[in-house]
């Protein structure tokens, strides 16, 4: 009788690719699910937890995600400062209206992968751009359609 080995990946097994992603009129935590996964490499049969076997992502029109329900006015983001008394927060809605829209799918994706060493180095895989420029042409990067994966993944009119 024959066994099966179990197949372990071996960071030169792994082939990344490069995905785009435009994220107008997408509802956030959908958009952060799927990235997160392709920034894991989970989609992948290779998959191996300790081995870092993601693609990369490129995200653009960050500044058009959507946000259901009450989030874009409720959804509040905390963080403290280090001094006594210095816990600060900001709306998801004046961060999407500030300067750095981005940082709202950054920290969705971020807080959907581990918090370890491999986590860093899977979210470093991640670019994010407010409008519809990039600078990763080169990489020729394949579009990757979340709105037709479900129908929720788009915003409804």
């Amino acid at each position: 009788m024959q066994t099966m080995k179990t197949f372990s990946a071996k960071p030169t097994d792994v082939d990344r690719k490069w995905f785009i992603v435009d994220a107008e009129d997408l509802v956030l935590g959908r958009l952060a699910v799927v990235v997160a996964n392709r920034l894991r490499g989970k989609h992948k049969p290779m998959f191996t937890p300790h081995i870092d076997c993601g693609d990369n992502v490129v995200i653009v029109n960050a500044e058009k995600i959507w946000l259901t329900g009450n989030k874009r006015a409720d959804k509040v983001y905390y963080w403290h400062t280090g001094f006594p008394g210095g816990i600060k927060s900001r709306t998801a809605e004046a961060i999407l209206d500030g300067d750095h829209p981005e940082r709202v799918i950054q920290k969705a994706v971020q807080r959907m992968l581990p918090k370890t060493k491999l986590g860093r180095q899977q979210i470093s895989k991640l670019k994010v751009y407010a409008g519809p420029d990039h600078p990763h042409e080169a990489q020729s990067p394949v579009l990757l359609d979340i709105a037709v994966m479900n129908a929720k993944n788009k915003r409804s009119a």
